[in-house]
């Protein structure tokens, strides 16, 4: 199981790091990602062999995704926020190749909510 941790409240502009920490199990096969909002939207993945990241245009150049393998442990640095990344945000994993949908994930968890002010 993935918990997800970290969010808040932020000012536009502003910063929050999201972790992901895995319970039960280790992740450190798996490739991880970041989701957003009911409708489980790609926010930014990473491939557990190269760490290559992959992200959402809508976060490119903003948000930074990173793992820890001996912490198993992913991170997902928001950077530069707006208004419109308000949403709650849920890490999984995936033992096949990297895609960005998330029907093909597992381990979700409870997601944390970032809400971010004008």
């Amino acid at each position: 199981q993935l918990q997800a941790s970290g969010g808040g409240l932020a000012q536009a502009g502003g910063s929050l790091k999201l972790s992901c920490a895995a319970s039960g199990r280790t992740f450190d096969k798996y490739n991880m990602a970041w989701f957003r909002g009911d409708d489980r939207r790609f926010v930014a993945a990473i491939m557990w062999k190269t760490a290559d990241p992959s992200y959402a245009n809508a976060v490119k150049d903003r948000f930074s995704i990173s793992r820890d393998n001996i912490k198993n442990t992913v991170y997902l640095e928001m950077n530069n926020l707006r208004p419109e990344d308000t949403d709650v945000y849920y890490c999984a994993a995936r033992e096949g190749p990297m895609i960005t949908s998330s029907l093909y994930y597992t381990g979700w968890g409870q997601g944390t909510l970032v809400t971010v002010s004008s």
